[in-house]
Protein backbone atom coordinates (compact mmCIF):
# COMPACT_ATOMS: atom_id res chain seq x y z
CA UNK A 1 0.00 0.00 0.00
CA UNK A 2 0.94 3.50 -0.79
CA UNK A 3 0.19 6.81 1.62
CA UNK A 4 -2.69 7.83 0.49
CA UNK A 5 -4.75 5.05 2.03
CA UNK A 6 -3.75 6.05 5.47
CA UNK A 7 -4.27 10.05 4.21
CA UNK A 8 -7.87 9.64 3.75
CA UNK A 9 -8.45 7.74 6.84
CA UNK A 10 -8.40 3.88 5.87
CA UNK A 11 -6.70 2.71 9.04
CA UNK A 12 -9.40 1.51 10.88
CA UNK A 13 -10.83 -0.87 8.10
CA UNK A 14 -7.58 -2.33 7.59
CA UNK A 15 -7.21 -3.09 11.44
CA UNK A 16 -10.32 -4.57 11.65
CA UNK A 17 -9.20 -7.16 8.56
CA UNK A 18 -5.57 -7.46 10.19
CA UNK A 19 -8.16 -8.50 13.68
CA UNK A 20 -10.31 -11.00 11.72
CA UNK A 21 -7.36 -12.60 10.24
CA UNK A 22 -8.36 -11.66 6.77
CA UNK A 23 -5.02 -9.79 6.55
CA UNK A 24 -1.89 -11.96 6.85
CA UNK A 25 0.75 -9.33 5.97
CA UNK A 26 0.72 -5.86 5.21
CA UNK A 27 3.48 -4.05 3.27
CA UNK A 28 3.82 -0.56 2.41
CA UNK A 29 5.93 2.43 1.31
CA UNK A 30 8.08 4.63 3.88
CA UNK A 31 5.79 7.49 2.86
CA UNK A 32 2.96 5.25 4.52
CA UNK A 33 4.94 4.49 7.63
CA UNK A 34 5.48 8.32 7.95
CA UNK A 35 1.59 8.88 7.86
CA UNK A 36 0.97 6.05 9.87
CA UNK A 37 3.52 7.53 12.65
CA UNK A 38 2.92 10.89 12.63
CA UNK A 39 -1.51 9.58 13.31
CA UNK A 40 -0.06 8.16 16.37
CA UNK A 41 1.88 10.56 17.78
CA UNK A 42 0.20 13.72 17.15
CA UNK A 43 -3.41 12.78 15.54
CA UNK A 44 -2.91 14.26 12.05
CA UNK A 45 -0.75 13.50 8.85
CA UNK A 46 0.03 16.05 5.62
CA UNK A 47 1.07 19.85 5.24
CA UNK A 48 1.26 22.15 2.28
CA UNK A 49 3.81 20.74 0.09
CA UNK A 50 3.53 23.68 -2.69
CA UNK A 51 3.83 26.45 0.10
CA UNK A 52 6.45 25.18 2.08
CA UNK A 53 8.36 23.90 -0.85
CA UNK A 54 9.19 27.62 -1.17
CA UNK A 55 11.22 28.48 1.43
CA UNK A 56 12.90 25.01 2.33
CA UNK A 57 10.50 24.26 5.12
CA UNK A 58 8.45 21.55 3.65
CA UNK A 59 9.19 17.94 5.44
CA UNK A 60 11.45 19.87 8.06
CA UNK A 61 9.05 18.93 10.72
CA UNK A 62 12.00 17.71 13.28
CA UNK A 63 9.66 15.16 15.17
CA UNK A 64 9.46 13.08 12.66
CA UNK A 65 12.15 12.50 11.54
CA UNK A 66 13.59 12.25 15.16
CA UNK A 67 11.15 10.13 15.86
CA UNK A 68 11.53 7.16 12.97
CA UNK A 69 15.44 7.70 12.58
CA UNK A 70 15.96 7.16 16.05
CA UNK A 71 13.56 3.51 16.09
CA UNK A 72 15.55 2.31 13.23
CA UNK A 73 19.22 3.37 14.75
CA UNK A 74 18.31 1.76 18.03
CA UNK A 75 16.61 -1.05 16.45
CA UNK A 76 19.59 -2.10 13.96
CA UNK A 77 21.30 -3.42 16.62
CA UNK A 78 18.52 -5.84 17.72
CA UNK A 79 19.78 -8.41 14.74
CA UNK A 80 16.87 -9.50 13.56
CA UNK A 81 14.21 -7.07 13.86
CA UNK A 82 13.51 -5.06 10.53
CA UNK A 83 12.07 -1.57 9.83
CA UNK A 84 7.88 -1.81 10.23
CA UNK A 85 8.35 -4.16 13.52
CA UNK A 86 10.55 -1.63 14.97
CA UNK A 87 8.53 0.99 14.38
CA UNK A 88 5.37 -1.19 15.60
CA UNK A 89 7.28 -1.92 19.05
CA UNK A 90 8.05 1.59 19.47
CA UNK A 91 4.36 2.98 19.10
CA UNK A 92 2.99 0.75 21.99
CA UNK A 93 4.02 3.45 24.01
CA UNK A 94 1.85 6.24 21.96
CA UNK A 95 -1.44 7.30 23.27
CA UNK A 96 -3.04 7.04 19.84
CA UNK A 97 -1.47 3.87 19.15
CA UNK A 98 -5.40 2.43 18.34
CA UNK A 99 -5.03 4.43 15.14
CA UNK A 100 -1.75 3.08 13.70
CA UNK A 101 -1.20 0.12 11.61
CA UNK A 102 2.07 -0.35 12.64
CA UNK A 103 1.33 -0.89 16.27
CA UNK A 104 -1.60 -3.07 14.94
CA UNK A 105 0.48 -5.74 13.23
CA UNK A 106 3.38 -5.89 16.19
CA UNK A 107 1.00 -6.33 18.64
CA UNK A 108 -1.41 -8.99 16.66
CA UNK A 109 1.72 -10.47 15.20
CA UNK A 110 1.08 -10.36 11.68
CA UNK A 111 4.57 -9.40 9.39
CA UNK A 112 4.01 -5.55 8.47
CA UNK A 113 7.13 -4.47 6.33
CA UNK A 114 8.27 -0.94 4.97
CA UNK A 115 10.00 -0.79 2.14
CA UNK A 116 12.07 2.42 1.87
CA UNK A 117 14.17 4.38 -1.50
CA UNK A 118 16.54 6.15 0.63
CA UNK A 119 15.93 10.31 -0.68
CA UNK A 120 12.25 9.68 -1.39
CA UNK A 121 11.08 10.67 1.90
CA UNK A 122 11.01 13.40 4.47
CA UNK A 123 12.94 12.05 7.12
CA UNK A 124 15.77 10.86 4.55
CA UNK A 125 16.43 15.28 4.35
CA UNK A 126 16.83 15.29 8.43
CA UNK A 127 20.48 15.14 10.23
CA UNK A 128 19.14 12.26 12.02
CA UNK A 129 18.95 10.24 8.72
CA UNK A 130 21.82 7.31 8.83
CA UNK A 131 21.70 5.57 4.97
CA UNK A 132 23.57 2.61 6.38
CA UNK A 133 20.64 1.73 8.99
CA UNK A 134 17.99 2.44 6.57
CA UNK A 135 19.53 0.33 3.73
CA UNK A 136 19.83 -2.39 6.89
CA UNK A 137 16.47 -2.16 8.57
CA UNK A 138 14.59 -2.03 4.77
CA UNK A 139 16.26 -5.23 3.52
CA UNK A 140 15.22 -6.76 6.12
CA UNK A 141 11.79 -6.04 5.44
CA UNK A 142 12.45 -7.28 2.02
CA UNK A 143 13.59 -10.47 3.13
CA UNK A 144 10.21 -11.14 5.39
CA UNK A 145 8.14 -10.60 2.39
CA UNK A 146 10.34 -12.92 0.42
CA UNK A 147 9.47 -15.39 3.31
CA UNK A 148 6.15 -14.56 3.37
CA UNK A 149 5.89 -15.22 -0.01
CA UNK A 150 6.50 -18.33 -0.17
CA UNK A 151 3.25 -19.45 1.34
CA UNK A 152 1.03 -17.09 -1.61
CA UNK A 153 0.54 -20.59 -3.82
CA UNK A 154 -2.80 -22.36 -4.23
CA UNK A 155 -5.21 -19.54 -3.43
CA UNK A 156 -3.61 -16.69 -1.87
CA UNK A 157 -4.43 -13.10 -2.48
CA UNK A 158 -2.18 -9.94 -3.04
CA UNK A 159 -3.62 -6.34 -2.93
CA UNK A 160 -2.12 -3.22 -4.23
CA UNK A 161 -3.31 -0.40 -3.06
CA UNK A 162 -2.05 2.92 -4.59
CA UNK A 163 1.17 1.96 -4.68
CA UNK A 164 2.77 2.97 -8.05
CA UNK A 165 6.16 2.14 -8.25
CA UNK A 166 7.91 1.02 -5.48
CA UNK A 167 5.60 -1.62 -4.06
CA UNK A 168 5.28 -2.89 -7.66
CA UNK A 169 8.61 -3.24 -7.74
CA UNK A 170 9.72 -4.95 -4.68
CA UNK A 171 6.78 -7.38 -5.35
CA UNK A 172 7.67 -8.65 -8.37
CA UNK A 173 11.48 -9.10 -6.96
CA UNK A 174 10.43 -10.63 -3.27
CA UNK A 175 8.15 -13.20 -6.07
CA UNK A 176 11.13 -14.27 -7.92
CA UNK A 177 13.15 -14.85 -4.70
CA UNK A 178 10.19 -17.18 -3.16
CA UNK A 179 9.69 -19.22 -6.31
CA UNK A 180 13.58 -19.56 -6.65
CA UNK A 181 14.08 -20.79 -3.52
CA UNK A 182 11.88 -24.11 -4.11
CA UNK A 183 7.70 -23.95 -3.19
CA UNK A 184 5.63 -23.67 -6.25
CA UNK A 185 4.20 -20.32 -5.75
CA UNK A 186 1.79 -20.50 -8.18
CA UNK A 187 -2.01 -19.77 -8.86
CA UNK A 188 -2.98 -16.68 -6.79
CA UNK A 189 -4.84 -13.92 -7.31
CA UNK A 190 -3.81 -10.34 -7.56
CA UNK A 191 -5.35 -7.20 -8.06
CA UNK A 192 -4.24 -3.42 -8.50
CA UNK A 193 -6.85 -0.98 -6.63
CA UNK A 194 -6.08 2.86 -7.66
CA UNK A 195 -7.51 6.27 -9.05
CA UNK A 196 -5.69 5.90 -12.20
CA UNK A 197 -3.72 2.89 -13.60
CA UNK A 198 -0.07 3.10 -13.82
CA UNK A 199 2.16 0.77 -15.80
CA UNK A 200 4.30 -0.81 -13.04
CA UNK A 201 1.16 -1.64 -11.23
CA UNK A 202 -0.70 -3.35 -14.16
CA UNK A 203 2.84 -5.04 -15.72
CA UNK A 204 4.14 -6.21 -11.93
CA UNK A 205 1.20 -6.87 -9.94
CA UNK A 206 -1.85 -7.76 -12.03
CA UNK A 207 -0.05 -9.74 -15.06
CA UNK A 208 3.63 -11.18 -14.58
CA UNK A 209 3.01 -12.63 -11.35
CA UNK A 210 0.07 -14.50 -12.99
CA UNK A 211 0.91 -15.86 -16.46
CA UNK A 212 -0.51 -19.07 -17.04
CA UNK A 213 -2.05 -19.68 -13.64
CA UNK A 214 -3.41 -17.81 -11.36
CA UNK A 215 -5.68 -14.27 -12.05
CA UNK A 216 -5.08 -10.95 -12.11
CA UNK A 217 -7.30 -7.59 -11.79
CA UNK A 218 -7.66 -3.66 -12.29
CA UNK A 219 -10.13 -1.49 -10.07
CA UNK A 220 -10.24 2.20 -10.69
CA UNK A 221 -11.56 4.11 -8.20
CA UNK A 222 -10.80 6.51 -4.98
CA UNK A 223 -9.47 4.57 -2.06
CA UNK A 224 -12.40 6.20 0.37
CA UNK A 225 -14.46 4.57 -1.85
CA UNK A 226 -13.27 1.31 -3.50
CA UNK A 227 -11.83 -0.32 -0.02
CA UNK A 228 -14.78 0.04 2.07
CA UNK A 229 -16.65 -1.40 -0.72
CA UNK A 230 -13.98 -4.07 -0.53
CA UNK A 231 -14.14 -5.29 2.98
CA UNK A 232 -18.17 -5.14 3.09
CA UNK A 233 -17.80 -7.65 0.30
CA UNK A 234 -15.23 -9.60 2.46
CA UNK A 235 -17.34 -9.71 5.42
CA UNK A 236 -20.70 -10.07 3.44
CA UNK A 237 -18.64 -13.24 1.95
CA UNK A 238 -17.55 -14.33 5.43
CA UNK A 239 -20.60 -14.14 7.36
CA UNK A 240 -22.93 -16.37 4.42
CA UNK A 241 -20.23 -19.19 5.44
Amino acid sequence: MGAHVVKVGLSPLIIDLLKRDIITCLSMNSAAAIHDVEIALSGKTSEDVEQNILDGTFGMSKETGEFINGVLRTAVAEGTIGYGQALGKALQKVPRKKMSLLAACYSLDIPVTVHAAIGTDIIHQQPTMNGAVTGEMTFRDFKVLCSVLQDLGNGGVAMNFGSAVILPEVFLKALTVARNLGPKVQNFTTANFDMIQHYRPRVNIVQRPTQKNGKGYMFTGHHEIMFPLLCGMIKNTLGKR
